[in-house]
């Protein structure tokens, strides 16, 4: 598709220049509402596909600016989404700190994981419940918040939506 680009040869200008109007593009087609391009093309992708796969749950997005949630199903049920290339997820915020004797109240139903290769094509989509999350959340000192590892482990305890051969 874009063999007859010389990426290489493309100034630092041209890149950025070519990045904003992929950017552009998105927000015109309504693929994107912000500026975090990699998560929010995890969600259009990840409510894109539970709306056009028989058995799922139709997905709406949910108004910008939610707190802990990025869909809502039509039963009301709320989606955290998290997109990743790498083999943790961003990070939830909003839940108790790390040794606290409270508990967590419950923010969503679901967490859907939307994992991408380092070449950003699909490697999976998966989804766990809240108690699921609450079992495998780790704690990211560094933030201070929790996140999801995404390893064999986690996605043997999710509901795979989706995975490439």
């Amino acid at each position: 598709m874009f063999d007859d680009i010389d990426f290489d040869s493309l100034s630092v200008q041209e890149l950025v220049q070519l990045y904003a109007m992929i950017i552009n593009t998105a927000r015109n087609r309504g693929l994107i509402r912000t500026k975090n391009f990699i998560g929010e093309i995890g969600e259009a992708l990840v409510i894109e596909y539970y709306n056009n796969i028989p058995g799922l749950p139709n997905l709406a997005p949910a108004p910008i600016g939610t707190e802990n949630i990025d869909a809502i199903s039509r039963n009301g049920e709320r989606y955290s989404i998290k997109t990743t290339s790498s083999n943790v997820t961003g990070v939830f915020y909003g839940l108790q700190p790390r040794g606290s004797n409270e508990t967590d109240t419950q923010r969503f139903e679901y967490v859907i994981i939307c994992s991408f290769s380092d070449d950003y094509e699909l490697k999976g989509i998966y989804e766990l419940t809240w108690e699921t999350f609450l079992q495998y959340k780790r704690w990211h000192a560094r933030v201070n918040a929790w996140n999801l590892p995404v390893n064999r482990e986690v996605i043997e305890h999710s509901r795979v939506i989706f995975q490439a051969p």
